[in-house]
Parts: structure tokens; sequence; C-alpha cells
């Protein structure tokens, strides 16, 4: 089975520095902080549509662009600072790759970003990285998780895709894979529930219940 993950609340816990970068570039522009809670609603969409909610005014903010450049060059620079993987995913991406099974991620979180937070935490435990840059769709586009499975030689039938949010639902959906929704990110049951997941998990190990029953069986 080829397995795909979200990174931000799903494999990653990277609220804290979202956050921080969040509230440091509108700091440098005199606009009103931000709380970790609200932080935590406003990503899944990407980086500009996180700081598109943060802004007073969003892009009609005149000097939004600048804010955007702020939070980008501070969250490139300390975007490990407090991020750390969620208890248990190390042990389960080790077994993913000890049985044979391909990995990858997909994210909104700006390319760069993504390739060098796998790089770091997770080196050859996952096979392929792609996060949001001009050439290609973001999610809930299907374009990168295609992508994803082309790289990793995989198809439809042998691929799941495991996320802890609304977009990540509709993102599998496009793909016609099924999704497993994670209750330890940044979305709650319930909201999930209201936007169409069916599959869900409380812990890591739980996955190979779920994915890999009928490989061990």
């Amino acid at each position: 089975m080829n397995c795909i993950f979200d990174l931000d609340g799903t494999l990653l816990d990277t609220l804290n520095d979202l956050a921080a970068s969040t509230n440091y570039a509108l700091r440098a522009f005199g606009l009103p902080e931000r709380s970790r809670d609200e932080v935590r609603r406003f990503v899944g969409n990407g980086v500009r549509r996180l700081m598109e909610q943060a802004v007073p005014d969003g892009t009609a903010y005149p000097r939004f662009e600048e804010v955007l450049a702020a939070f980008r060059e501070h969250y490139l620079h300390h975007s490990m600072d407090m991020t750390q993987p969620y208890p248990g995913i190390l042990p389960m991406l080790t077994r993913l790759k000890r049985e044979g099974h391909a990995t990858a991620v997909v994210s909104n979180k700006f390319d760069a970003a993504t390739k060098s937070l796998c790089s770091h935490f997770f080196g050859t435990l996952i096979d392929v990285a792609i996060g949001e840059s001009e050439r290609i769709r973001r999610k809930p586009a299907p374009d990168t998780v295609l992508e994803a499975m082309r790289q990793l030689g995989a198809d439809c039938k042998h691929s799941v895709y495991v996320g802890d949010s609304d977009v990540d639902i509709a993102t599998a959906a496009a793909c016609d894979i099924p999704c497993i929704s994670v209750l330890w990110g940044f979305r709650d049951r319930d909201f999930l529930v209201a936007h169409g997941a069916t599959t869900f998990i409380t812990r890591p190990e739980e996955i190979f219940d779920i994915v890999l029953g009928g490989d061990e069986a």
C-alpha cells in the first residue's frame, strides 16, 4: 500500500512555529497578533490563505504582500524551533518502510519548507515530499497527490491519503482514493464528520489495522 500523508497536524505538530511566524509578520507591520487557536483555524489551505485570514482586511491591506513575505522569510528560518513529530509517528513510518510500503507527504505548506521539514525529521522514511508551488495546483485539487503517486509509481487502487482536515478529505475524494482522518491534529471529529470523514484513527499505529490488515492476514 502507498501511504500519502498531509504534514501539518498529521505528521508534525507545527502550530507553535506557524503561530510564531504569523505574529512576527503581523508585529513587523503594527498589526494585531493572533492567538494560537485562531492560527489553528486558519491553517490547511497554504500560507497565503493563512495570512489572508490573519491580516485585518486580508489582501485589501495595502502591504499584504510584504506581510506575507515577512512570514515566509521568518518561517524558513524558524520552522523547526518548536515543531516535533506527534507521538508514535516515527515508529509508524519506520514500520511502513520496513514492511515495504511507499510513503509520501503532500502539503499546502510551501514547497521549500515541506521538503526541509521532511528531510530533517523523517529522512529516508518519506520517499517523496511535495509542497505548494506555482507550477502545480495545491490541495484540494488532486494535482499534488497525483504527482506524488506518479513519482512513487503508484496507482489509486493501492493508495490511501491520511490527513487531519476538510481539505484532506476533499483532496482524497478528488483523487478517488480512501481518506483516513487523524484525530490528534488541527480539526476535531465533529468538524471532520460534517465535512464527510468516515474513517478515523486516534493513534498512528492504528493505520495498520485499516490499511495493512489485509496484507497481514
